[in-house]
């Protein structure tokens, strides 16, 4: 364990403060992943940790966390706690205390309850570290007040189960399947967060058939009939059925709608490249299973990357219909699109005498 975290539990205990790492960092340990932010717990007040840790610069929540960044570690120093009273599933009363294990009580996943002293002991009063190794995620204490208590919890359930590759406990499986209704307190943004992170996982695919077993896609807004593989969050998107009120930004829809037209004709060409940009169709491409190579070599050989690239100008194409201006843009167009086709070469003395011929 690094040094610089072993010192801030030393400190608290030699000022007479009980001083405990919890958390993700503990749970990623055990597993063997490596992990940089830290949660400290301790019967240390936000600011007699201030006053112990001599800190000039941190950072108090509302809750009194104490936040410490150093270049490799983000720390969130937290007093024990008892939430008292929850309104719309948010903590709104809290009560500092000195036992670890009601503290501890608090927390949603047996997982992510269990502790690390400055010695470096394990202390597990939950049963974590079997459910760790029997691959389960499990509530502390009720399942269903523990859910019901905060929805958040349930997209916090599967993204665990599906980032560790573990499964959900009967209990948490069954609660999710009869009260799927709750997720709809949920705000958007929430709701959008964790599916990121759920698609963000290398078992993305088993996640999303996870959220498909649990009858989920009416509350998430989505729904999908056949999924790709595709490392880019927004490709995943591009092949589901997403309701208008899922959040996405006007940005993030363009590139989905352009990436959901390029797969629809299932092929990469100057056209598209020249239409919708490198990026959308790398994303299209991997979806498709063409290597991102041919992508880059395509790009690179394009021969105009917008009308200003062809070889003539408005004026002598004017002087050649007899100084008539029209059908310009359409003559444009059919230039664009021979040029991108490799139908006409990006040539002055080609492009006039394709026009001559043509107009």
């Amino acid at each position: 364990m690094d040094k610089i975290i072993i010192k801030i539990l030393k400190k608290l205990e030699e000022n007479n403060y009980h001083a405990f790492i919890v958390g993700g960092y503990v749970r990623d340990r055990i597993i063997g992943i490596e992990s940089y932010d830290i949660d400290i717990c301790t019967n240390a007040l936000p600011k007699e940790v201030i006053e112990v840790l001599n800190l000039k610069k941190t950072t108090k929540s509302k809750f009194g966390t104490v936040n410490i960044k150093t270049r490799k570690y983000n720390i969130d120093i937290t007093t024990f706690r008892k939430e008292e009273k929850y309104i719309k599933h948010k903590p709104t009363s809290i009560k500092y205390i000195n036992d670890v294990k009601c503290d501890l009580y608090r927390r949603d996943f047996t997982c992510n309850a269990i502790l690390i002293n400055k010695d470096e002991e394990v202390i597990d009063c939950f049963n974590g570290i079997k459910d760790i190794n029997d691959k389960i995620i499990r509530c502390i204490g009720d399942t269903s007040e523990k859910l019901s208590q905060d929805p958040l919890r349930i997209l916090r359930a599967i993204r665990f189960s599906i980032i560790y590759n573990f499964n959900l406990d009967e209990e948490i499986m069954l609660f999710i399947k009869n009260n799927k209704i709750l997720l709809n307190t949920l705000s958007n943004y929430r709701i959008r967060e964790e599916i990121d992170k759920i698609l963000s996982s290398n078992n993305r695919l088993y996640g999303l058939e996870l959220i498909k077993k649990l009858e989920l896609f009416e509350v998430l807004k989505i729904s999908y009939e056949k999924i790709n593989d595709c490392k880019d969050i927004l490709g995943i998107y591009a092949q589901m059925n997403i309701k208008d009120d899922f959040l996405l930004t006007k940005n993030e829809r363009k590139i989905i709608n352009n990436i959901k037209t390029i797969l629809k004709i299932k092929n990469i060409s100057n056209e598209t490249l020249y239409k919708y940009g490198l990026y959308e169709n790398l994303i299209a491409a991997d979806i498709l299973g063409i290597n991102n190579k041919v992508i880059y070599k395509k790009y690179k050989k394009i021969p105009i990357n917008s009308k200003k690239d062809i070889k003539i100008n408005t004026e002598t194409i004017v002087k050649l219909k007899n100084n008539s201006y029209n059908n310009i843009n359409e003559i444009f167009n059919d230039l664009e699109l021979k040029i991108l086709r490799g139908e006409l070469n990006n040539k002055t003395k080609d492009i006039i005498k394709y026009i001559m011929k043509e107009v």
